[in-house]
């Protein structure tokens, strides 16, 4: 379909574009960005107030499918990353069955194609059932459609088998994807501190993540493998990426919209909506791990969108699941983020769309060019949003089928600013919401 976005801001990080503008796009593709008044265009959308930017890239979304269905079924949650403006994400490899099978995952990717709404880039599991002993079939995998190799958020206890995967994800240029956390010291449920004391909860020290991120970083040191390190939780462990990427290291790491924001205290009484993994830390942590984003040391902002259902989630703090949804929330958090440090609007999307595309690197295919981007000639993933809306994060607004969020209204969380208003995938309409009624009618 030949489609123009009119009059809108358009925003693109990669290039420091920030200017009114119209976007045409024909085949998928964008053939055109300033005015278009001689385009022949079958549909118009209107953009005068609002902001034109590439499609999100989210590096860590949990879809539920397969396995856990009654928790998120890709239709739900493919919806609600095209409601959040998310053309692309990653998802890790712990589903059930584990995608440790080339067919899985070409399933998976299947799925995802025929319905149009986002981009599916799965993880494969780096470790045969995540057990943590045999290596998978790296290369099969990856022919089926894997962008990399991780373990989610199973620990892997054998340094040997570490290394030797390592190795070998090395040999053929392979990217592993490991969240830093002992093994042993991880078993908590809240961060090691005075609220977890106070609640009488089972406290998971700041060493858990910085000892593995040691181990990862003398392995990456003898191996030279690409490691991205995922929801990165304390301040020690930004001190160790940014000393480790000072090296030369080819480390990348991300951190979550919940780490991002919020701190151990907002558990309040045992609300179990903030029972997450990693854990809430304290201040301090919370603003290292929002200035390291701010630099550069942290290369993406990820919504760790981890739906739960309610049985799962409205039980005491230390047996409830951990997890929250997050792909409706990942802009305005990150909107959130940029303003509170006063950065650039161009600053504040780069670590949701083109920064997220360069750890993913040549991983993307034929899209390392372009997504992320708005650029004459490449994809035609658009995210327009409404930076002046102010909205709430109550079920009700959710798409997810998980609606559990530690940013709604009855769990404290703020009035959220910017709020999608169209999503385009490969040049098609995949969201579309009209506009919000004025505030008092």
């Amino acid at each position: 379909m030949r489609i123009v976005v009119q009059g809108g801001r358009v925003v693109d990080p990669a290039s420091g574009r920030d200017e009114p503008a119209d976007v045409a796009i024909a085949s998928g593709r964008i053939v055109r960005i300033g005015a278009c008044p001689d385009f022949d265009a079958e549909r118009r959308i209107d953009a005068r107030g609002l902001v034109v930017m590439p499609g999100l890239v989210d590096l860590a979304a949990r879809l539920r499918e397969p396995g856990r269905e009654h928790e998120g079924m890709l239709e739900s949650e493919l919806a609600a990353a095209a409601a959040g403006g998310v053309t692309s994400l990653v998802c890790p490899p712990d589903t059930d069955p584990v995608l440790d099978e080339p067919g899985l995952v070409e399933m998976l990717k299947f799925r995802a194609r025929k319905l149009s709404r986002c981009r599916v880039f799965p993880l494969g599991a780096l470790t045969r059932r995540l057990e943590g002993s045999a290596l998978t079939e790296m290369v099969e995998l990856t022919k089926a459609g894997c962008i990399g190799f991780g373990q989610a958020d199973h620990a892997l206890r054998d340094t040997q088998v570490a290394m030797r995967a390592l190795q070998y994800a090395a040999t053929f240029g392979y990217a592993v994807w490991l969240r830093p956390q002992d093994a042993w010291l991880g078993q908590g449920v809240a961060a090691q501190g005075a609220v977890a004391t106070r609640l009488g909860l089972a406290g998971v020290p700041v060493a858990a993540e910085t000892i593995a991120l040691h181990t990862v970083v003398e392995l990456v040191r003898a191996t030279r493998a690409r490691v991205h390190l995922a929801r990165l939780s304390s301040a020690a462990g930004v001190a160790l990426v940014r000393a480790a990427k000072a090296e030369g290291l080819p480390i990348t790491a991300d951190v979550s919209i919940n780490s991002l924001h919020l701190i151990d205290a907002d558990i309040g009484h045992f609300d179990s909506a903030l029972r997450l993994m990693p854990p809430l830390r304290q201040a301090g942590d919370r603003d290292a791990l929002a200035a390291g984003l701010a630099d550069g040391t942290l290369d993406a902002l990820v919504s760790d969108h981890d739906p739960v259902g309610e049985d799962a989630k409205n039980l005491p703090f230390g047996e409830a699941e951990p997890g929250a949804t997050g792909l409706e929330l990942l802009l305005a958090l990150a909107l959130r983020w940029g303003a509170q440090h006063g950065l650039a609007l161009g600053h504040s999307l780069a670590r949701v769309t083109c920064d997220p595309v360069r750890v993913l690197g040549e991983a993307l295919g034929p899209l390392a060019g372009s997504a992320g981007r708005l650029v004459e000639g490449g994809v035609a993933d658009l995210c327009v949003f409404d930076p002046g809306e102010r909205w709430a994060a109550t079920p009700e607004q959710l798409l997810s089928q998980g609606k559990h969020t530690p940013f709604a209204p009855a769990a404290g969380g703020l009035p959220l600013d910017g709020r999608v208003r169209a999503t385009l995938v490969a040049g098609s309409v995949a969201y579309e919401r009209a506009p919000a009624a004025p505030v008092g009618r």
